[in-house]
């Protein structure tokens, strides 16, 4: 460990920030390291002291439930909560002052991508996914049926093809429709005096909304490129006839193109696992070449070696002639882990392991920094911001507390007051209960706010641990709380007026490969009245585009103001179990949550991949990270908690599910079978853990386990090779 100034920094950090992190940044080092120990020896305390605050108030509840009957002292309850500080006096009604914003989070509403920063082809990928074809996304989708000789097949099926411009064109007559005639029968798009113009069965026709036409590619009687924009997200049509397609197509278009992912998440925590220097390292490394516009990746695909690249921007003529220039990468947001975990990474001067959060928020911002001083190929934020989103936060203290973080951190760093914007991630019960205040603390700063169903119902399955036995898992996304929450995260959004200085968000849909029953489903975050939802890929994030222009969000949230109401009832309604389960649906559920857990933390522990398709017990591929797993692993301790099942039931399913994993797993070189040595296999002993020992981690989080097992894996890894 190197020492500097009260602080030991590992080498392998050290050598990152003075060589890759600080050159450029126009921060002295000698500063950096100074502001960085002070920032930590200021803050760690009050780190902990909120973390035991929560401890303490979990165990206040945990004594209330062993009293108390809740379903017969539910007004009760609801006081009690109130008298230890759990339930907050609300603040006077207030409208947030954010500043600043990119207009992708202040005006525009659209899809939403999460990805592991650590993994650069897929933080790429995601960067990229600003813009999406409409037709590969189509064609190589559940969306399009495969009746009447449209199969997928391993070669180009013009049946199937000719499915796909059936239904792109029918959405552009949805969204653009022409004053006669339809996209379908258009032989010929042209530009004449600024004004799109089409042939359609020998005349001539124009959109019916003209001000939709914002630009064009190439020649006015032959563009390469038609630029169409419908509620503040743009289609590019593209023209092509000597193309493959486009020669095909009576007007020559060889694809739609959709501005998709309009913003993405990097991902510091849920999707990544990241336990040490090495890791962390290049999670920020990653993080450094996005904000440079310098990352890219070498990967081979089939027998060719590919290198892929950051998207440029695009470039149209606007009606008037001028040019317009437009993004040609997703605005970036970085997700920091939250305030529980501590870092091996840097030691403070007591030799103690110190906040992994205020570390995430000093370096992640730093490295933002060289985008905020135009240094790098690309920029990120037109307006000058850099956005940090903050899970995993209990109420409006620890709010408050990442503000005062933000604010040392902009001190340190050079830069004006309330550049450093926050997300503030609603998925623990305590901010669900005092989200208004917790966005009051941040109300300057703020851009996000969500609802995450996993963790959310991992934590109130934590919390409630006591009350009785839950629901199944799959009953919860019916019960009365989870509605209550989603529609009041909707609610203080709006009466704190977030619409036009942020987003409101919806979760993730969780199955990548079910795209026709996403289309089906997904809408309904619109309606709610979420301005951009979670997607799992790129692909899913042109599909979910369709969504946007089919409604229109701004009107939406403004009905939805008319109908804002106190809903923290409906938050406290427990999602208890009423009556009993029969013994094969109890084994039915020990089965699909020992399942899917093991599926997953296999994959952490002995793999290092914190976000990845998992195959359910039916074999369908779900998108898993940490908050899925938290999900499992504490309604099966609940489940065991309440005599559901014995503690040798749950060994039995977890070594016969372990067989059905290993089986799942068999094509995977890499992969270490569990069900040959159980003893030995690090990540059965992790699962075990996580499910016996799961009612007494920090509010229910995997994170202290999963790191400690992954630490003894590649302890055991590197033991071997030397």
């Amino acid at each position: 460990m190197i020492q500097m100034n009260k602080l030991k920094i590992d080498p392998l950090f050290y050598s990152f920030i003075e060589k890759e992190a600080l050159p450029g940044s126009e921060v002295d080092s000698q500063a950096f390291w100074q502001g960085f120990s002070k920032i930590i020896h200021g803050l760690s305390p009050e780190n902990r002291r909120l973390l035991e605050e929560r401890k303490r108030m979990q165990e206040q509840i945990n004594q209330w439930h062993c009293r108390q009957n809740w379903k017969q002292m539910r007004g009760e309850y609801e006081r009690f909560l109130k008298e230890i500080g759990y339930i907050e006096s609300e603040k006077e009604p207030f409208s947030i002052t954010t500043e600043q914003v990119d207009r992708e989070i202040a005006s525009q509403a659209g899809p939403q991508l999460v990805v592991p920063v650590n993994n650069a082809r897929y933080a790429i990928n995601a960067a990229n996914a600003r813009w999406g074809s409409l037709y590969d996304a189509l064609y190589g989708t559940n969306v399009i049926d495969e009746a009447e000789g449209a199969e997928k097949g391993t070669a180009y099926n013009p049946v199937r093809g000719r499915k796909v411009v059936d239904y792109a064109k029918t959405f552009l007559d949805q969204i653009a429709p022409l004053q006669s005639g339809s996209h379908k029968e258009v032989t010929q798009y042209l530009i004449e005096g600024g004004k799109l113009h089409a042939a359609v069965n020998k005349e001539t026709t124009r959109l019916k909304d003209e001000r939709q036409f914002a630009g064009w590619q190439g020649e006015e009687e032959n563009p390469s490129a038609v630029l169409l924009l419908n509620h503040d997200l743009y289609i590019d049509i593209q023209l092509d006839r000597a193309h493959p397609v486009g020669k095909t197509d009576p007007a020559g278009v060889k694809d739609v193109v959709m501005e998709a992912a309009i913003t993405t998440i990097m991902d510091c925590e849920d999707s990544v696992a990241a336990v040490d220097a090495e890791d962390k390292v290049l999670v920020y490394r990653n993080w450094l070449g996005l904000m440079k516009g310098t990352l890219s990746s070498v990967f081979q695909k089939g027998d060719k070696e590919v290198t892929r690249n950051l998207n440029e921007d695009r470039s149209y003529l606007s009606p008037d002639g001028s040019e317009l220039i437009l993004p040609g990468r997703s605005l970036l947001l970085v997700r920091n882990v939250g305030h529980l975990m501590t870092s091996s990474m840097v030691l403070d001067q007591e030799g103690q392991e110190v906040p992994e959060g205020i570390i995430d928020t000093v370096v992640t911002s730093l490295l933002a920094k060289h985008d905020l001083l135009r240094k790098g190929r690309m920029k990120n934020s037109a307006a000058g911001s850099v956005y940090i989103v903050k899970p995993k936060m209990h109420g409006s203290k620890e709010a408050a507390f990442a503000n005062k973080c933000f604010n040392q951190v902009e001190d340190l760093l050079g830069l004006e007051r309330y550049t450093l914007k926050i997300g503030v991630m609603d998925e623990e019960r305590r901010t669900s209960l005092n989200l208004a205040n917790c966005i009051f603390e941040v109300k300057e700063r703020i851009v996000f706010i969500n609802t995450g169903f996993l963790d959310r119902t991992g934590d109130e399955i934590y919390t409630s641990m006591l009350a009785g036995a839950m629901v199944r898992k799959n009953e919860m996304k019916s019960t009365d709380w989870l509605q209550g929450y989603e529609k009041s995260n909707v609610d203080t959004g709006l009466n704190c007026a977030l619409p036009g200085r942020a987003q409101i968000g919806k979760g993730m849909w969780a199955m990548p490969d079910q795209m026709k029953e996403m289309m089906e489903q997904k809408h309904t975050h619109l309606e709610a009245g979420g301005n951009t939802a979670w997607v799992p890929s790129p692909t899913a994030a042109t599909l979910h585009a369709l969504h946007y222009h089919q409604l229109r969000v701004k009107d939406i949230q403004k009905d939805l103001l008319q109908q804002t109401k106190n809903r923290k009832p409906e938050i406290l309604t427990l999602p208890l179990l009423e009556g009993s389960c029969t013994a094969e649906e109890i084994q039915q559920e020990l089965d699909n949550n020992v399942q899917g857990l093991l599926g997953y933390v296999v994959r952490w522990v002995e793999h290092g991949t914190g976000c990845s398709k998992v195959p359910d017990i039916h074999h369908i591929g779900l998108m898993e990270d940490r908050a899925t797993l938290r999900i499992s692993s504490q309604h099966l301790a609940n489940w065991l908690e309440h005599g559901l099942c014995s503690n040798e039931q749950m060994m039995e399913t977890l070594k016969r599910m372990a067989e059905v994993v290993d089986h799942q797993n068999a094509r995977d070189p890499q992969y270490l079978p569990m069900a040959q040595n159980f003893e030995r296999s690090i990540a059965f002993q992790a699962a075990c853990e996580l499910i016996f020992e799961g009612k007494n981690q920090p509010s229910g989080y995997t994170e202290p386990i999963l790191h400690r097992r992954r630490k003894e894996f590649k302890a055991r890894s590197y033991a071997a090779r030397i």
